[in-house]
């Protein structure tokens, strides 16, 4: 009996051992795989985050913006629907369409290699050699941006009257549009470890070698980003390209909406620039890929060596002079010259209220593009995938439509719907936050990829909501890029010709504006005080991209 009773004493003890062990396991799973079991251990639950990221609520607010920037697409569309297939078929598929496509891929083809051509070389001597008066050049570099790109291409056609065609186009699209490569590329070269360029050498390759391999592969965010937003603007730019009388989709758009106001044509050409616009975003995507570019480890990225020039330290020099001359030199000579003709009589008092007008209407659609932009710029970093590829396309596309196809969607809209918002600084403001969603996107993006999601995740393992931990943690880091996207949002909206003609109140002119209103008038000397004006408040906005740029590397 006593045997029995401890043969049975031992075989309840094993069993509730393995038991035991069972449920030991289980927790260890549970630990390991996350949250498969019905109830977590208490222990788990205090090791694990208390929740998952808010990608819905983010994901909802850029549906939303996204579906608010579809208004002019769906404009297009109805007019399409309204006009029938037999008369799109007449509209789209005639030579006139055929010869603005061909220009605009040769503008495009030949713009962007050589501006990422420009833009590197520039980045690389300014950033990581020894050239003389190195910050001097990189602020030269991105100051072209405080002239808008139809001062440019006026100030080169009053110099040589004679430039005319695709050459000339792609000459003043390169000096006026390449800074918007420089800032990304000479960021990302900042933040650049220069470990990995060291781990590549003591392998046997060469410097060129290395650059290429190494380095290039590194600054292809920064590059795509920046190739994308010139492109966009290529599309959608028309003062410049009107003053040297070279054609694209732009341009005849605009000549067919002043000649007949809202005609089918017109608007067909916009779905066909639409269609160009949204051919470009696919292609960035593919060339962008989904590697990582945040950089986690033991310890910190030690700056990188500037290499020497040498001999070579001349030719060096040469280009960032013979460049701030083009850009700077050429359009400041011309604008000294009508503002010494004119003399003190053409300072009259619009010059100020224009000034005014146009600082506030910067700053506030500024800062409302880049909180619309925060969303999905967050999201197409943390949680990319096929459906927030199409919400960043329906952000990117409407950068690429005229100014003036926007402008009078909203018209239409307003009119027909809520007719108390036309022609206010509501409606306006809304105009610039659909026409410069890429700028905002483009800087947000590049900063919050830069920002480690290993940071979020610590931060909610020691408590803090994931609202909290993006807010806290995500956007602090983010800070200088959405301050650089602020600065270059407001450069564009300062620059902002054909929306601002359209929408803005009775009474209010800004400085673009009133420059074009007096250049089509032939009263260029009334006209300089504007232009200089213009310059004038856009070089704190540059100097502001410049700096924020400098922190984002922390320097």
């Amino acid at each position: 009996m006593t045997g029995s009773g401890n043969c049975l004493s031992k075989t309840v003890a094993f069993l509730f051992q393995r038991m035991k062990a069972s449920a030991l396991l289980q927790d260890n799973r549970f630990f390991v795989a996350g949250n498969k079991a019905p109830v977590a251990p208490k222990a788990a639950r205090m090791l694990l985050p208390r929740r998952r990221m808010p990608h819905a609520p983010v994901m909802l607010l850029a549906t939303v913006i996204a579906i608010f920037s579809l208004v002019p697409l769906g404009f297009i569309g109805w007019i399409t629907y309204d006009v029938g297939w037999e008369t799109v078929k007449t509209l789209v598929f005639r030579p006139r369409v055929g010869e603005l496509l061909v220009n605009t891929v040769l503008l495009e083809s030949a713009t962007i290699p050589l501006s990422i051509a420009l833009a590197v070389t520039l980045a690389w001597l300014t950033e990581r050699t020894d050239i003389p008066c190195a910050r001097l050049w990189a602020w030269l570099a991105i100051a072209p941006l405080a002239v808008p790109a139809f001062v440019h291409s006026y100030a080169w056609v009053s110099l040589i009257p004679g430039m005319r065609g695709l050459q000339s186009g792609v000459f003043v699209s390169v000096i006026a549009y390449y800074p918007f490569l420089y800032l990304p590329v000479a960021a990302a070269l900042r933040r650049l470890d220069p470990a990995i360029e060291d781990a590549a050498a003591s392998l046997g390759l060469n410097p060129w070698r290395v650059f290429f391999r190494t380095v290039l592969p590194q600054l292809r965010f920064a590059i795509c980003g920046g190739s994308l937003l010139i492109a966009l603007h290529l599309l959608s730019e028309y003062g410049l390209f009107v003053m040297i009388r070279f054609d694209t989709f732009a341009t005849a758009i605009v000549d067919q909406f002043q000649s007949s106001y809202n005609s089918p044509a017109s608007n067909m050409l916009g779905g066909v620039l639409v269609a160009c616009c949204l051919f470009l975003l696919g292609l960035e995507v593919l060339l962008r890929g989904n590697e990582r570019y945040a950089r986690v480890g033991p310890g910190s990225p030690r700056p990188a060596d500037r290499r020497r020039l040498g001999w070579f330290v001349v030719p060096a020099i040469l280009l960032p002079v013979v460049l701030a001359v083009l850009t700077l030199g050429v359009p400041l000579m011309t604008l000294g010259r009508w503002l010494y003709l004119g003399g003190s009589e053409i300072w009259r008092i619009e010059v100020g209220t224009a000034f005014l007008q146009t600082m506030a209407l910067a700053l506030a659609g500024g800062v409302l593009a880049t909180t619309a932009a925060a969303p999905m710029a967050w999201l197409s970093v943390r949680a990319p995938g096929r459906f927030q590829r199409v919400l960043e396309a329906c952000h990117y596309y409407v950068g690429s439509l005229p100014g003036v196809v926007v402008a009078l969607a909203l018209v239409t809209i307003t009119v027909r719907l809520v007719l108390p918002l036309y022609q206010t600084f509501a409606t306006l403001l809304v105009a610039y936050v659909m026409l410069f969603l890429p700028r905002a996107m483009v800087g947000l993006r590049a900063s919050i990829a830069q920002a480690p999601v290993e940071l979020e995740r610590a931060a909610m393992g020691l408590g803090r909501t994931p609202g909290q931990a993006v807010r806290q943690i995500t956007m602090r880091l983010a800070a200088p890029g959405a301050a650089a996207s602020v600065a270059l949002t407001a450069l564009g909206i300062t620059n902002e010709l054909t929306a601002t003609l359209m929408l803005s109140p009775n009474g209010v002119d800004t400085l673009a504006t009133k420059f074009w209103s007096l250049t089509s008038e032939i009263d260029y000397v009334s006209a300089a005080p504007y232009a200089f004006m213009m310059v004038v408040l856009s070089l704190p906005l540059t100097l502001t991209l410049y700096t924020q740029s400098k922190r984002t590397a922390g320097q």
